[in-house]
Formats: structure tokens, C-alpha cells, sequence
């Protein structure tokens, strides 16, 4: 059949009946002021975390969402576009679009400030986006890049650059794995379109989106996910899957390669106010600053015991400096 197909046809199923734990976050739901979310879109929350982060949203962004769902995040980031299709949503299956039509429906009954018109919702494919060059601020997808293959991956993310006015931010959430997972699973179809075995490793997963164009990529969250065991998957050892959540930015890589941040920070604590390493990096004293992974890596070579960089975390709040 193709994975693609196998993927719609699991979708289909998944529009006309809430399937439990499908893909599912286990990330609570926030809660803003004005905003309900009806049941049946929590009970269809197809995700592996969240793409929505408010912080990206100011201004009343135009922003484009890769995969309806159930249309949740399409409400919460309507809260923040209030215009006429401030939100697009795209997806190649029609019963999903017309679920997440349904259920945008429900919300506007307890949601006074939602607009019909606030989302546009779109029959597409993520790798032949129907949207124009440049148009979109912010672009978004939940755990629906993990299922595609390395060529269409690729596709998709480049299409989703293509679509991103400068400095534009793609906002992902999906499935990584310790290990390159076996062809065995890889080539399940059905396994991979339940967001399972085509996860990349977390190295391969960034590399991806610098090759695509991006130059800032912000790790904002890791955490388990789902554990593939030897006796029902057919492997040697446990493997256990994590959720990613990331942000990457459409901008230029400076030339000595893209900024990827993970949460480290770099502390001066000498003798001056502050310390300059004439690379375009200012610490203040006592202070600590965001820095990328590559900036905590030249920090760390100086050797100077008056300056600490601490490990990844994984988790970025943005800040600092590259």
C-alpha cells in the first residue's frame, strides 16, 4: 500500500473515532484566560507534545499548522491570531479536516472570541505545501514529520522553509530515538504511521533542520515518550523513545555553522565586571547567560577558572547569546 497510504487510511479511522492514546501527549493542557477546549479535542490530541508557545505569538502572527488532528492546537493558536485566516490548517485527509471542522464548531460555542473565519483549513501535503513563499510567520506540526521517509522528510521541511517569511520560526514536536531503530521496524508501515519506528536520532533530527536552511535551532523539550520492548517488538534491548519539542529559525547559519541551543549557560565570576571574549560574547559577572552548544564549546576551551558552562538540559526559555 505505501506508507502513505497506510498513514492516511490510520488517520481516517482516527477521524471518525477518537482513538486513546494514539500519538497522545501526556504534557498537561494549559489553561488561558476566555479559552475552553471541548473534550472531544483533548480525546483526539494527536501529539507528542506542544507547538504552541506564546511567546512565538505576538503580534497576531499568520500562522501555518501541518496536520489538523483534532484541531486543539488550532484553537489555542487562534487565541492568539485573531484575524481572518490567521491560522491555516493543512491536511491531506479529508476526514480529519472535516473532524477538526466539527469540533472548531463546539469550540465557538464556548469560546465568544472565536471567529469561523479565524482558521482556513486546507485539503494539502506537507511536501507540496498550498501556500505562498515567505507568507507565514510562524509554521507548526506535531508528531507527523516522524512518519516520513528521509526523502520526503526532506521535502517537507524544505517546503516548510520555503513558506516562512525571514526569521520565521518552525515550531516541531516529534518522536527521537537513542539509536538508529531496526529495518524491521522502520519498514512497518502501520508502526510508523502510529508514530513509532520512524523516529530519527536526536543528532540525525537536527541535522535535518540545518540542512533544510536553518539557522538557530532552540531545544525546548525532552521527555519519555513510549518504550519498544523485545518481546512485542521483535529487538534485543528496550529502546525508549523520547519526545522532542524544538523551534527552528529561518535565518542565515553564521559561517561558522548554525546555533543550536539546549539549554546551557556560561557563568563569569572573576575579577572585572564583566568578560568579553571578542567573539561577540559579553558575560556579565555573576550572571548566567544562554549560550549554543558551539559558543559553550569555545567558552569551555579557554580553560579560564573564573568562567563555568554548565551541560545540555534540554530545555532552552530563550535569551542569551550565539
Amino acid at each position: 500500500m505505501g506508507y502513505i497510504e497506510t498513514t492516511k487510511e490510520l488517520y481516517r479511522d482516527a477521524a471518525a473515532e477518537p482513538m486513546a492514546g494514539l500519538c497522545c501527549t501526556t504534557s498537561p493542557v494549559w489553561k488561558f484566560p476566555g479559552l475552553t477546549i471541548p473534550s472531544r479535542m483533548l480525546e483526539m490530541n494527536y501529539g507528542c507534545g506542544t507547538t504552541v508557545h506564546p511567546r512565538d505569538l505576538a503580534g497576531n502572527p499568520t500562522v501555518l499548522y501541518v496536520g489538523v488532528g483534532g484541531g486543539m492546537e488550532l484553537l489555542q493558536f487562534a487565541y492568539f491570531s485573531r484575524k481572518r485566516a490567521g491560522v491555516i490548517g493543512i491536511d491531506p485527509v479529508k476526514e480529519m479536516l472535516e473532524a477538526s471542522a466539527q469540533n472548531l464548531s463546539l469550540a465557538a460555542k464556548d469560546n465568544e472570541w472565536l471567529s469561523p473565519d479565524y482558521v482556513l483549513l486546507r485539503n494539502g501535503d506537507a511536501r507540496y505545501l498550498p501556500v505562498e513563499d515567505n507568507s507565514v510567520d510562524v509554521a507548526a506540526q506535531n508528531c507527523l514529520f516522524n512518519i516520513f521517509e528521509s526523502a520526503d522528510l526532506r521535502t517537507a521541511l524544505r517546503d516548510i522553509h520555503r513558506v516562512l517569511k525571514p526569521r520565521g520560526k518552525f515550531v516541531l514536536s516529534d518522536p527521537i530515538a537513542p539509536v538508529p531503530l531496526p529495518d524491521h521496524l522502520r519498514k512497518d508501515e502501520r508502526l510508523r504511521a502510529m508514530c513509532l519506528t520512524g523516529a530519527q536520532t536526536y543528532e540525525k533530527y537536527v541535522d535535518l533542520l540545518v540542512e533544510s536552511g536553518f539557522g538557530t535551532i532552540e531545544i525546548r523539550a525532552r521527555r519519555p515518550y513510549r518504550v519498544l520492548d523485545p518481546k512485542r517488538f521483535g529487538i534485543e534491548n528496550t529502546i525508549l523513545l523520547e519526545s522532542i519539542e524544538v523551534a527552528a529559525v529561518k535565518e542565515p547559519p553564521p559561517a561558522d555553522g548554525a546555533c543550536v541551543f539546549t539549554g546551557r549557560m556560561a557563568v563569569y565570576f572573576g575579577d572585572a565586571d564583566q568578560f568579553d571574549d571578542e567573539k561577540g560574547h559579553v558575560l556579565p559577572r555573576d550572571m548566567p547567560v544562554s549560550v549554543c552548544d558551539k559558543t559553550a564549546r569555545n567558552l569551555q576551551a579557554l580553560g579560564r577558572p573564573d568562567l563555568i558552562v554548565t551541560d545540555s538540559t534540554y530545555f532552552y526559555d530563550g535569551g542569551g547569546c550565539c
